[in-house]
């Protein structure tokens, strides 16, 4: 699948959101962030599918999901019970590549996706190499028994304190983390206006 490969840190600026958590991402976001990329760009008005729109591509920057694999994710929360944005977004959350960023045994999502394809960590015993895998709890993520791996991520750990999440145990010395439940609307990490990006994908 194709994945952006431009200029991440004008993709912060333009949203004014930290998409991208690499560490020039950042620099160049808090040096520049009142100032979005292009020529005049405070005299841009948005229409409401313009803001839509942007909204939409907020979740596919961060959560590095192509078109087709969004409203695919899309056609599953809407036949679900409760509220369709919510359940579009937890979805996201459930999801391997963003689950190993959180629990901080990568930097970055694309970080995460990365160790993912090239077979750093398993579920449950079997290696997996698709960074979509929707986890479920009782799910065990862990970083596959090969000592240099294994010396990367305990360094990746070390300089990059996790965040606790109530719906995950991780085990810092094992480098193993467990699925306890499945993630509520207050840990979804992404602001964005769900509620608007489902009108503009059910157009």
């Amino acid at each position: 699948m194709a994945r952006y490969t431009g200029p991440k840190a004008r993709v912060n600026r333009r949203f004014g959101a930290l998409l991208y958590e690499s560490a020039g991402c950042v620099r160049a976001y808090e040096k520049r962030s009142e100032n979005p990329p292009g020529m005049h760009p405070r005299s841009r008005r948005s229409s409401n599918y313009g803001t839509a729109l942007a909204e939409k591509q907020k979740i596919k920057y961060y959560y590095g999901l192509g078109e087709r694999q969004l409203r695919r994710y899309f056609d599953d929360a809407v036949r679900k019970k409760g509220n369709t944005g919510e359940t579009l977004l937890l979805m996201c959350e459930r999801r391997l590549d963003n689950v190993v960023r959180r629990i901080g045994l990568a930097k970055t999502r694309p970080q995460a996706r990365q160790g993912i394809v090239h077979g750093h960590f398993k579920v449950n015993g079997v290696k997996v190499t698709s960074p979509s895998f929707m986890l479920r709890p009782g799910d065990v993520i862990e970083v596959r028994s090969n000592e240099a791996i294994r010396n990367l991520y305990r360094g990746i750990i070390a300089n990059n304190a996790p965040t606790p999440l109530d719906w995950v145990a991780l085990d810092t010395e094992g480098l193993k983390a467990t699925m306890l439940g499945q993630p509520g609307p207050t840990d979804i990490s992404l602001p964005v206006n769900a509620n608007i990006v489902v009108e503009f994908l059910s157009r």
